[in-house]
């Protein structure tokens, strides 16, 4: 497999099409990424940031950094989210470059704790995440896992 990592404000080009990919995966609105996205590109501030695996000018996966998503614990940030590997390419070690170059990326910005909320249990352990402790997400009525990952 033959690809590579880029962040968004490298290939600011790939801003609508990264958008819509996003909003593809995880039905949040496309204008919530465009607009997450747009503050990006500015680069006033390490966060939000977002990063994409290209393979052949095709995205196949990818992942943002944002302050909060969506749960109730706002001391916890930033957070990784949107984490998503294109099914045909799953189990070959794209989401694990991908939160290894977000997190260097992140450090490189002097931030050196990032926070990610999932369902997974013992996904995120291979690549150094620990789980930190339970939050209550927007609008779930289950807790979920926030995992904490220091540089």
């Amino acid at each position: 497999m033959n690809y590579q990592i880029i962040r968004l404000t490298d290939s600011p080009e790939l801003k609508d099409q990264a958008a819509q990919w996003f909003h593809e995966k995880w039905n949040i609105p496309l204008a919530a990424y465009l607009e997450s996205m747009e503050a990006c590109l500015t680069g006033r501030f390490p966060v939000p940031q977002w990063y994409l695996a290209i393979e052949n000018n095709r995205i196949i996966g990818g992942l943002g950094v944002i302050e909060n998503d969506f749960h109730n614990r706002k001391d916890l940030t930033p957070n990784v989210c949107a984490v998503y590997t294109e099914q045909d390419r799953r189990c070959s070690g794209i989401a694990g470059a991908l939160l290894n170059y977000a997190c260097t990326d992140m450090k490189g910005h002097g931030i050196d704790t990032l926070y990610l909320l999932t369902d997974h249990t013992s996904f995120y352990e291979r690549y150094g995440w620990e789980f930190f402790c339970m939050v209550q997400g927007d609008g779930e009525p289950e807790l979920s896992r926030m995992y904490i990952h220091k540089s």
